[in-house]
């Protein structure tokens, strides 16, 4: 028995690297896997890709709901929404905003300010603007409205509207203010997703400022703040409607 127990840990011990290694080779594609069937956003995902006749039909205008304080920035198809799992992203990292895949060649969906606010673009910044707000439905908390992908691929031409250079601080704009234009600058090192507008509604740091909003606990669902369901948990179907 103790030999046969001996020869069994031995081999666990040889295959135990293995056994390890497939894991971590294995460990992107299941939570990719877990991420997609948590989430309805794929399939009308690709039939605006593949199928450009299926385009009016998911197509959101940009509008008020009743009641709603903000308006959506841009018109286009709301793919990817909050705290959604799909991939690129997945049920560890999910998205921490909604994506607008607007209808039209890069640099000619415009882009408008949600709610009246400050505008500021960091130095830096070459496809992106970040507004701050008294929060209508906090009042007295302070939120950031961010906005991103307004460039060419390559990222050499900004979409940003002239008036917002690189280094604008603190600019007051009124809501539906032109900002840019869709684009598909994803970033250094990053690969395209299709031309959209990023939308996320941010939350302030101990200090006033704005957080990470790559990070989902840095921002907020948005739908009260527009008045449709863009909460992935609620599983809506597109295109999106005024609605909770």
């Amino acid at each position: 028995m103790k030999r046969f127990l001996s020869r069994w840990w031995k081999l666990f011990i040889l295959v135990l690297p293995l056994m390890i290694a497939i894991v971590i080779l294995a460990a992107p594609r299941i939570m990719r896997f877990i991420g997609n069937t948590r989430s309805n956003s794929l399939p009308p995902i690709e039939s605006w890709f593949t199928d450009s006749s299926s385009r009016p039909a998911l197509m959101t205008n940009r509008e008020m709901c009743p009641g709603a304080p903000f308006a959506l920035p841009s018109d286009g198809f709301i793919g990817l929404l909050w705290n959604d799992p799909a991939s690129p992203y997945t049920v560890t990292a999910t998205h921490a905003g909604i994506d607008i895949f607007g209808d039209g060649a890069p640099g000619t969906v415009p882009v408008y300010a949600a709610y009246d606010g400050y505008l500021t673009r960091l130095e830096l910044w070459v496809s992106s603007v970040i507004i701050r707000h008294d929060d209508p439905l906090q009042p007295g908390r302070t939120i950031w409205t961010y906005y991103t992908h307004m460039a060419a691929r390559d990222g050499n031409q900004s979409f940003v509207v002239d008036e917002f250079p690189p280094g604008t601080g603190n600019v007051f704009v009124r809501q539906g203010t032109l900002l840019g234009y869709q684009g598909e600058y994803a970033g250094v090192g990053r690969v395209p997703i299709g031309m959209h507008l990023h939308f996320s509604i941010v939350l302030s740091d101990e200090n006033g400022a704005f957080t990470n909003q790559d990070f989902l606990s840095n921002t907020v669902d948005p739908s009260p703040y527009l008045g449709m369901q863009l909460n992935i948990a609620a599983m809506p179907e597109r295109p999106i409607q005024c609605g909770l």
